[in-house]
């Protein structure tokens, strides 16, 4: 390894030029953080268009969030050796070329390569626009900088779903994507003439070349079982058995390695720290339970409830309007208290709320429908910040970074993971309500041959066409209840993890400046 002479990192920045540097970093992550979500209300249009099913579309979300995923823990070793603003600047413009493919693309396996290229070269920007910002701001005020950081980081995926649905139905699908041109070339070049003075010193470093290749060899072939196990029927496919085999002797070798290897891609040491790994543990269950049942929500909106892509994506942005307002009391407040307790809060808060959804019905209004969502933004500002204070505490400053980066990629990785069970999930659970629900539905049926009747002189529909309705208001009552039973679990399931967070100790405020703030940026991404 190289000898590192001591660095001196530049003063802050001020004036004017404070902040267009603060404009053009915080574009970048609203780009990036936008793209998490912009899609969502999205899929069925793109679906449609490309002539598959919307199950395969969900692809579009999962395959960025698996590649970002894979790119994460990188970000430490990339830094090192090309320099955080060469870094940051490249993947702005190479996020903007992938988002012109996605544009472009004319078929669906297209267009998810345009995504994974998306997911990968996102994986460094959002670490590094927290590295560059906290540089740019005197430490007396790194929790200023913190705070605009959080608000861009979370008014994404909120402006998201509307922006997605505003744009699917007044222009284009492909123009979601367009619009990360101009902004990302306004980013890049403002970072790049006001940061390039600023660059930080290289290194010719060694990079876990074996571990890196078992990393993606186990993330992709659990992301592509995940994703095709309910065309293929599981494990009745030799396909889904194969990847099952690839990613559990894969996933096996990469801990082994990682665990013996000087320069390890993922410091897996770090999950013998017992705050480390509860914290994360409950953070990435919860944000996988969180993101899958956000996929499905806009999803259901649209095809049963007949909303537009715009009104699906306006029923689902109110989730950060309380999140947005209470974030900075919590982040002000949070030291007073035992972040556990916090996290706690927001864990029973998440099940009251996936509990509501669970009494919907096909008849709901929009009031019903977006009451849920508002509240929604309660629990989420309890949620990210008290449980990465609780995972990073008592870690010492020069593990703070790695440990931030470790938790993100879990975290994401949980999110690509909990879209496809949840999919998955809801695709059975439809399929089993509505054999269920025909079973007694034969021609020999009296209560069936009285409603085709009924139906038929009401309506002056032919036999066929009474059927034909009758069999879509099963389909829609069949996912309806199908959709409930996945809020349900999902209420569950965040009462179910509560025990993570106390097996934890209480967490302590990091002690070095630095340390807190990249905490702290940590937990608002």
């Amino acid at each position: 390894m190289a000898t590192r002479p001591p660095f001196t990192p530049p003063p802050p920045l001020t004036g004017a030029t404070l902040l267009f540097g603060t404009i053009a970093v915080s574009l970048a992550v609203f780009m990036n953080v936008l793209d998490t979500s912009i899609a969502n209300v999205a899929i069925p249009t793109i679906s449609g268009d490309m002539g598959v099913s919307v199950d395969e579309g969900t692809w579009v979300i999962t395959s960025f969030a698996a590649a970002n995923a894979i790119s994460i823990p990188l970000t430490g070793w990339l830094t090192q050796r090309f320099g955080q603003v060469r870094l940051f600047v490249t993947s702005i413009l190479l996020f903007v070329i992938a988002s012109w493919l996605c544009g472009l693309a004319p078929t669906l396996p297209i267009l998810l390569g345009a995504r994974v290229m998306q997911g990968l070269v996102a994986g460094p920007m959002v670490p590094l626009s927290q590295a560059l910002l906290l540089g740019s701001y005197p430490k007396a005020r790194a929790s200023f900088a913190l705070a605009l950081w959080s608000m861009t980081a979370v008014v994404a995926p909120v402006a998201g779903p509307a922006l997605g649905g505003w744009i699917t139905d007044a222009y284009k699908w492909p123009w979601i994507f367009y619009i990360n041109i101009p902004v990302g070339m306004l980013a890049a070049g403002i970072t790049l003439a006001i940061y390039r003075t600023r660059e930080t010193p290289t290194y010719n470093l060694p990079i876990d070349k074996i571990g890196l290749a078992l990393l993606i060899t186990w993330v992709a072939s659990l992301q592509i079982m995940l994703d095709k196990g309910k065309d293929l029927d599981w494990f009745a496919s030799p396909t889904i058995v194969t990847l099952a085999i690839v990613a559990a002797v894969s996933f096996a070798y990469f801990v082994i390695w990682e665990l013996n290897n000087e320069h390890p891609v993922v410091d897996l040491h770090l999950f013998t720290k017992r705050n480390f790994a509860g914290g994360v543990l409950a953070i990435s269950i919860g944000y996988g339970v969180f993101f899958g049942n956000l996929v499905l929500l806009p999803q259901w909106m649209q095809q049963y409830l007949g909303y537009r892509s715009i009104d699906a994506g306006l029923a689902t942005a109110p989730i950060g309007i309380f999140a947005v307002i209470l974030m900075p009391f919590v982040g002000k407040f949070l030291p007073r208290m035992d972040a556990r307790w916090v996290a706690t809060a927001a864990f029973i808060g998440f099940a009251i709320i996936f509990y509501m959804r669970s009494r919907f019905n096909l008849e709901i209004d929009s009031f019903h429908v977006i009451l849920p969502t508002l509240l929604q933004g309660i629990p989420m500002a309890l949620f990210f910040v008290p449980l990465t204070v609780v995972l990073l505490s008592g870690l010492p400053p020069d593990k703070i970074p790695a440990a931030a980066g470790l938790s993100s990629f879990v975290r994401v990785f949980f999110g690509a993971v909990g879209t496809s069970v949840a999919s998955t999930a809801w695709n059975n659970r439809t399929i089993l309500h509505h054999a269920q629900l025909t079973e007694h539905a034969t021609p020999y049926s009296p209560a069936l041959q009285q409603t085709i009747d009924g139906i038929r002189n009401l309506l002056g529909l032919d036999q066929a066409q009474t059927l034909g309705m009758i069999e879509r208001n099963l389909s829609a009552q069949a996912a309806m209840i199908g959709l409930n039973d996945i809020f349900w679990i999902s209420a569950v399931i965040f009462i179910v993890i509560i025990p993570f967070i106390w097996i934890t100790k209480p967490a302590k405020t990091p002690q070095s400046a630095d340390g807190g703030a990249e905490a702290g940026a940590a937990a608002a991404h």
